[in-house]
């Protein structure tokens, strides 16, 4: 669900607030927040199934710890970088499995407040906390181009989708993995069309589209389709 970027053109607006609140200080001088500490939770509808998506960074230097504790205290990431000397990790991307049954993720991953703390090899210490819900947002329905599309042209495309009331955001991508291409746009949630640039597209292809629903939350919910363009 969530993919590997290969090659992203970032057109419109810069990804950003996908989860609930950043990093926080707890007061002590030798305590830092997190640069970036969000959760989401995203669905594909298309395949009807679900994850937690987690993002963490420190910021500067590298974390040698990284916990993570769940509303009902569980340690849901438990990371050490062992032996010395260590530069840890600054970015942790993590997701969860995809499970079809939305109660599943619900049980291993409660609504509520989630704790952060990490620790750096130069003994600095960062903590935050970060709030998950399990509101979805609607899905959006896709208009043109159809679903398995052929003879879609190179020229002039947009992507078109019926307007989702409540919406924060729009996500949609475009990728082509043999020709290692992606391209993924953030949108306002007023959008109800993008109009992809020209030159992206190549002749006799098949492309895979994806177009996202975006909670205030930062909650996402994914359809996907297939086209083909005309030689």
């Amino acid at each position: 669900m969530s993919k590997v970027v290969r090659t992203v053109v970032a057109i419109g607006f810069l990804l950003g607030l996908q989860g609930h609140a950043a990093g926080q200080s707890n007061g002590n001088s030798n305590t830092s927040p997190f640069s970036i500490a969000r959760v989401h939770l995203e669905q594909n509808a298309t395949d009807g199934d679900y994850e937690v998506v987690l993002e963490v960074n420190s910021g500067g230097e590298g974390l040698e710890k990284l916990t993570v504790l769940s509303p009902d205290g569980r340690k849901v990431v438990d990371y050490t970088a062992t032996g010395k000397p260590t530069l840890g990790m600054r970015h942790f991307h993590l997701e969860t499995p995809e499970p079809n049954d939305i109660k599943v993720l619900r049980s291993g991953y409660p609504e509520g407040t989630y704790t952060l703390t990490g620790q750096a090899p130069s003994g600095l210490k960062l903590s935050g906390k970060v709030t998950l819900t399990h509101k979805l947002p609607p899905a959006a329905t896709l208009l043109t181009p159809k679903p398995d599309a052929e003879n879609v042209p190179v020229k002039n495309l947009k992507i078109t989708w019926a307007p989702v009331k409540g919406v924060a955001n729009y996500v949609v991508y475009i990728e082509q993995p043999d020709l290692n291409f992606e391209i993924t746009v953030k949108l306002p949630g007023s959008s109800t069309s993008f109009a992809v640039p020209e030159g992206l597209l190549m002749p006799g292809t098949a492309y895979s589209l994806g177009i996202g629903t975006v909670s205030k939350e930062g909650n996402t919910s994914f359809i996907e389709a297939t086209f083909a363009t005309g030689k």
